[in-house]
């Protein structure tokens, strides 16, 4: 079995912020999304979740291993989100907006999960974007997988509307965040 990429945000978090790797283990995920964004409070955490405040403890102590795959997920993409401040994601989106155009460059793999509504003039095949500095700056302020997915169609959008392609808004360029990568 292949092995499942970590999700978008949490690859996108790591790759920008470099010292702020995401835990690997459930109980550590767990446990810095309770401190961090729930200000320790479990019962907080747990109605969040949509689980019991036992489950969450069980999470962090280790006895509740297993998780619903979406549960996993979300616990994973908040464990990113809890590794850098507000401060820290304003200071990183300053950095690469004064570092200028092509200062982050982003890959869209564009194997079959790429399509545009409506156009059957683009065929399958990577592209390579170098973000200008607001798109630059949009991808380091996001606090979701949301707002990087966000980031980067805006980026598509930019890309294919300034080619010989041109009229494409939001929702005609789809993706799948699995094909995206940071350079």
């Amino acid at each position: 079995m292949a092995e499942e990429k970590p999700g978008f945000f949490r690859r996108i978090t790591e790759k920008l912020f470099t010292s702020k790797t995401t835990p690997k283990q459930t109980t550590t995920q767990a446990k810095h999304v309770r401190e961090k964004l729930f200000g320790g409070n479990t019962k907080d955490m747990a109605a969040a979740y949509g689980v019991a405040p036992r489950t969450v403890l069980r999470w962090i102590d280790g006895t509740r291993k297993k998780l619903p795959k979406e549960v996993a997920a979300r616990l994973e993409s908040d464990a990113a989100r809890a590794q850098v401040t507000d401060v820290g994601r304003e200071r990183k989106a300053k950095e690469v907006e004064q570092a200028g155009h092509g200062a982050v460059r982003v890959r869209v793999n564009r194997t079959e999960s790429f399509r545009v509504r409506g156009s059957d003039a683009a065929r399958a095949r990577a592209i390579d974007l170098s973000l200008t500095p607001e798109q630059a700056a949009a991808l380091a302020r996001a606090e979701s997988e949301g707002d990087a997915h966000d980031a980067v169609e805006n980026a598509l959008l930019g890309y294919f509307n300034s080619g010989a392609y041109v009229g494409f808004s939001h929702g005609d360029i789809g993706f799948d965040d699995a094909d995206v990568e940071l350079l």
